[in-house]
């Protein structure tokens, strides 16, 4: 993406600076003459526009957060291009120009074509141009309206944080009730597999149960769907995440969320769905008495949908109460029931069988039949060193049911931490055609209505987070650049006027931009965002063309104002048009790609194409 918008840099400048030559020739000049004459012209309008331009870029540098440390090599790229765009226009371009450019009294057709067409829009733009100078009270009224309309944009349109890309993977978590055994979840887990390598664009599935460094306890595991190549299929990851959903549903006793793998991703940890908040607590118990609540309040936003919690407080425990005074009768230890608990239910290596290239571990535990039975544990023989009647000393083996009781009991699968206290982590998918901002909204409206106890503490995480710490930086970012390029321009120019001037076309792109990105559904996101602000550059570029010249026609020439700007607008028609259609054609690959991951890059290119117009 830098690449592009960097190109675009470099083409506009150059641009700028033959037009302004070839216009020079045209009128008689030599070569070297015009090439002289037009690079002296054109020069404080390129200081101008390469200034103005880092101005635009200096609020992506100072950007803090994963947003600011992900787009740092991007500001940078675009600076030092914008740099080098200068110096190449000032040097490089005009000597070549004096060398290659000449005048061509006849011209093909197909230049004569083009010529004809761009005096007639000319012709046409002057007619116009004519009558908006003769209601100038009008033309502000309208600009304070655009103005107006920009700002309602961007209160009203949806807001987002990356878009979701379509990268060929798909991630899934599985849930199971939380009494399951590793058979029980295994023999789900293999169910809803078959179910998904039904789906026509899943190639292959690998599947993970058991406790890991992901999966903390039994009842939950992990899928990683690889989908068909992205030419090959007809439906997006999503639709296919909500189609396969929708097939597994018939699957007893598990449950299936899936998203969509991402390239850029600000999560640390791996979660059942999309988003996460947490909620922290120093008291379980209350944790355990309002995620419930909470979960079931947000299950009837429509903007949400997938909602999952990594609490698990209902786990079953089999409590074995070792009656001390038989124990003791039968000459049985703590440590005796400790070692055969664990040689039966435990994993103790017992051995290790070495070969010549592998070594392989040996397993005590008693036979899986006697695994699933709670009375198996009643089953178990202790060693004892009681002393019989008919022998002066002996030793024999006690069940386990003569000196204790077993009871089945609830206890938390495990326990979750945020730091040093206790949090529970709430997930969540959007709703098909939902906005994050949205949902985002709607969930701190939940948490206000249901009034936690002031010992809650509720914040977003992971890209949730991230976004809310965008977007509070966002109007900021657009303050700043505005206000930056206010202060530089009003140095280069001398003026307090000046800069307004310029900077008064800003509203108009807004709006374009804010339009386009409504239409085709794409939202204001991190990167439309980046894109109005690489975009306020270019358009600027246009306002500074026609304020140099106006100002040169007035000074030097001794013209009105009015009779000033007239020209200029005339005069740099050519050069805006060719910049723009420049502009455009290098966004067009941005907007129309629909490789692997090009969700991530099409709000940018439809910025550009809605800011240039």
């Amino acid at each position: 993406m830098a690449f592009t918008i960097a190109t675009g840099f470099v083409i506009d400048d150059a641009i700028v600076v033959i037009e302004n030559i070839s216009r020079y020739i045209e009128m008689g000049e030599s070569p070297l003459e015009a090439a002289l004459k037009g690079s002296k012209q054109i020069g404080f309008t390129i200081v101008s526009l390469t200034i103005s331009l880092i101005a635009v870029h200096f609020p992506l540098l100072f950007m803090g957060d994963v947003i600011g440390r992900l787009f740092h090599e991007f500001s940078v790229t675009s600076v030092v291009t914008i740099v080098l765009s200068a110096v190449v226009s000032l040097t490089l371009v005009p000597m070549l120009c004096a060398k290659m450019l000449c005048h061509q009294p006849k011209l093909g057709r197909f230049e004569r074509l083009s010529e004809t067409t761009v005096d007639g829009m000319i012709k046409v733009y002057g007619r116009l141009l004519s009558r908006v100078l003769r209601h100038q009270g009008l033309t502000l009224v309208i600009a304070a309206g655009t103005l107006v309309v920009t700002i309602w944009l961007y209160v009203i349109i949806p807001k987002g944080f990356f878009p979701v890309q379509d990268t060929g993977l798909i991630e899934g978590v599985t849930q199971a009730p939380q009494s399951t055994s590793y058979d029980a979840m295994a023999k789900r887990q293999g169910e809803l597999g078959k179910r998904i390598l039904k789906d026509p664009d899943v190639v292959n599935i690998s599947s993970f149960v058991g406790v890991d460094g992901s999966n903390t306890t039994l009842n939950n595991g992990r899928f990683l769907i690889a989908l068909k190549p992205h030419d090959e299929r007809n439906l997006s990851a999503q639709e296919i995440v909500r189609r396969v959903e929708k097939e597994s549903e018939g699957v007893q006793g598990i449950n299936l969320f899936l998203q969509p793998v991402q390239d850029l991703t600000t999560d640390a940890t791996v979660s059942a769905t999309q988003y996460q908040f947490v909620l922290e607590n120093a008291d379980p118990n209350e944790l355990n008495t309002w995620v419930p609540k909470l979960i079931g309040r947000l299950q009837s936003i429509p903007e949400i949908t997938d909602v999952a919690s990594d609490l698990e407080q209902n786990g079953l425990s089999a409590k074995v109460t070792i009656d001390r005074k038989t124990a003791a009768r039968f000459g049985v230890t703590m440590a005796t029931v400790d070692n055969a608990l664990y040689d039966a239910f435990g994993q103790r290596i017992a051995s290790t069988i070495f070969t010549q290239s592998n070594q392989y571990r040996v397993i005590l535990e008693a036979a899986p039949e006697l695994q699933r039975n709670l009375r198996s544990i009643g089953s178990i023989y202790v060693p004892s060193s009681f002393v019989s009647t008919s022998s002066t000393s002996g030793s024999g083996q006690v069940p386990l049911s003569a000196i204790s009781t077993v009871a089945i009991k609830q206890v938390p699968l495990r326990i979750g931490h945020l730091g040093q206290f206790p949090a529970a982590t709430i997930s969540f998918n959007l709703a098909s055609g939902a906005a994050l901002g949205d949902a985002v909204r709607e969930i701190r409206a939940v948490l206000r209505e249901m009034k936690l106890p002031a010992s809650f503490i509720a914040n977003f995480r992971g890209a949730s987070s991230a976004f809310e710490a965008s977007l509070s930086n966002e109007i900021f970012l657009l303050i700043a650049a505005i206000v930056t390029m206010y202060i530089i321009l009003g140095v280069l120019y001398e003026s307090f006027i000046h800069p307004i001037t310029i900077l008064s076309t800003l509203p108009s792109a807004g709006v374009g931009a804010l339009l386009a990105l409504m239409v085709t559904g794409c939202g204001l996101d991190v990167m439309g965002i980046i894109g109005i602000l690489l975009l306020i550059g270019i358009v600027k570029k246009n306002a500074i063309m026609m304020v140099d010249f106006a100002l040169e026609a007035e000074r030097d020439y001794g013209k009105t104002p009015q009779e000033a700007i007239y020209e200029a607008c005339l005069l740099r028609f050519r050069p805006i048009l060719m910049t723009t259609l420049a502009a455009m054609f290098g966004a067009l690959p941005l907007m129309l790609g629909t490789g692997t991951g090009s969700e991530l890059r099409r709000p940018l290119g439809i910025a550009i194409i809605g800011v240039l117009p």
